[in-house]
């Protein structure tokens, strides 16, 4: 039998608290979500001022690259390039960059997805909270 690594209660906290942190050292008003492997949403707050459709997009983008292993921007190059059957696929919402992917050796552990300013601003606070733990 394998054993795999998981997010636990006190990796969520972590993340959480260093993306907030980037976030509020930035000014920024954002939404951030924390998905384990399989997409399911495991945290979300949305900081004061932040638009209440962020706390949409951000679960998405983190459900994205959790399913995808990959960081939701590809998926947004992608279409941007002219693959438009990518806004086609099944349980792919956010396609759009500020989704990360949490990864340890090969292993998905979940994403963190981020939305409320600039896509590359999503995903650099995505990128310190995965940070926090790590990786």
């Amino acid at each position: 039998m394998q054993n795999k690594p998981y997010l636990q209660l006190s990796d969520l906290k972590k993340i959480a608290a260093a993306a907030e942190a980037e976030a509020l050292k930035n000014n920024w008003a954002v939404s951030i979500s924390i998905v384990d492997d399989g997409g399911h949403l495991l945290w979300l707050q949305r900081l004061d001022g932040a638009a209440p459709i962020s706390a949409q997009i951000a679960p998405a983008k983190a459900h994205t690259a959790a399913l995808g292993r990959r960081e939701s921007r590809i998926y947004e190059e992608m279409i941007n390039g002219g693959r438009v059957s990518f806004l086609s696929a099944p349980g792919l919402d956010g396609l759009l960059e500020g989704g990360v992917p949490i990864m340890k050796e090969g292993q998905c552990l979940g994403a963190v997805g981020v939305s409320g300013v600039k896509s590359v601003e999503d995903a650099q606070i995505a990128r310190a909270g995965i940070a926090a733990i790590g990786l």
